[in-house]
């Protein structure tokens, strides 16, 4: 079974259905190619996963080692490329909460983040970059 299922709405919308919980996401082409923008375009959504993806295996990462990473609030930049039109740069800022972390934990988180599946899926001429801010 699809794990997605979208249909074309016209006017440069799709509805994506997440088979498994029902849950909707409207996707929109952006204002400056041709859209309305009024919703989530679908690189701002491949951008989006990136920063949800390294958050979720740090979290996985907290939950395994007993690190609280509760309410990390992380901010995603996507630039777009031109010749071909395409992402050339996702910037994932990580802003940790005040927690005592040690050395080795904030190594550890970083370095976890790195190992997200989305971030290693991306071709090598996608710029990533993570940034984390700490907090003490």
């Amino acid at each position: 079974m699809a794990t997605v299922s979208a249909k074309y709405l016209g006017d440069l919308r799709m509805e994506c259905v997440h088979n498994q919980s029902g849950t909707k996401i409207i996707t929109d082409a952006p204002s400056d190619n041709q859209g309305k923008g009024e919703s989530f375009s679908p690189t701002d959504l491949c951008a989006t996963a990136v920063g949800a993806c390294a958050m979720t295996i740090i979290g996985i990462y907290g939950k395994n080692h007993g690190v609280d990473v509760t309410g990390t609030e992380v901010e995603i930049t996507k630039t777009m490329s031109a010749s071909p039109r395409r992402i050339g740069k996702i910037e994932v800022v990580f802003k940790m909460p005040a927690r005592s972390y040690s050395e080795k934990e904030k190594a550890s988180i970083e370095r976890s983040a790195y190992s997200c599946p989305v971030h290693l899926s991306l071709h090598p001429d996608v710029e990533q970059v993570f940034t984390f801010i700490w907090q003490d």
